[in-house]
């Protein structure tokens, strides 16, 4: 195995990630990588501790993952200009309203957008959960080790005890959302009702 010292890893991670965005096909479009719709699901032995990712949402309020420890995180990667993260965004919504106050909480993950187009985005498709801001990828590469999100839209699982559970490249379906969710509540006895 060759191993990169850390400033090549970290340089050719923000060349990855800058070479990521969204398409509803996994083709390279305009310098862009699209997600090709792949769902990784690990077992629990695979998986590794998620990082606190830590910033402010989109009001400019305090924002943590280890805020909501001991439940089931939903972590979607989008931006307002992301035509299949439009696409998904009513599947988002209905999935985190059916999980609302069952260990299951979503959060955005905002990225290269500004802040008056993602208040837009989240107006205009009644999205209710919060969102970090992510403008500069930052929060993006600290998953480089464990399933990191290389696409927009790309969307994260995170068991109760905070490990890497699952991730999907490309747009998501409710049908999806629920797979990846639900038997990370059977695991703790939890039910989704």
């Amino acid at each position: 195995m060759h191993v990169l010292p850390r400033s090549g890893l970290t340089a050719m991670l923000l060349l990855t990630l800058g070479l990521t965005a969204c398409s509803t096909t996994p083709e390279t479009q305009a310098g862009f990588v699209s997600g090709d719709g792949s769902v990784v699901i690990l077992e629990p032995a695979q998986r590794t501790l998620a990082p606190n990712a830590v910033g402010v949402d989109l009001n400019g309020d305090p924002l943590a993952l280890s805020d909501f420890a001991g439940q089931v995180v939903v972590l979607n990667v989008w931006a307002s200009w992301c035509a299949p993260c439009r696409a998904e965004a009513g599947a988002l919504e209905e999935v985190a309203l059916q999980f609302d106050n069952k260990g299951v909480q979503f959060i955005g993950l905002n990225t290269r957008d500004s802040n008056a187009a993602a208040q837009a985005f989240i107006r205009n498709y009644g999205v209710t959960y919060p969102s970090l801001v992510d403008t500069d990828g930052r929060i993006q590469l600290l998953f480089n080790d464990s399933l990191p999100p290389q696409a927009i839209p790309s969307t994260i699982v995170i068991d109760q005890q905070g490990m890497v559970a699952s991730r999907a490249l490309g747009t998501v379906t409710a049908a999806t959302l629920r797979a990846m969710i639900e038997p990370l509540l059977d695991e703790s006895g939890m039910s989704s009702g």
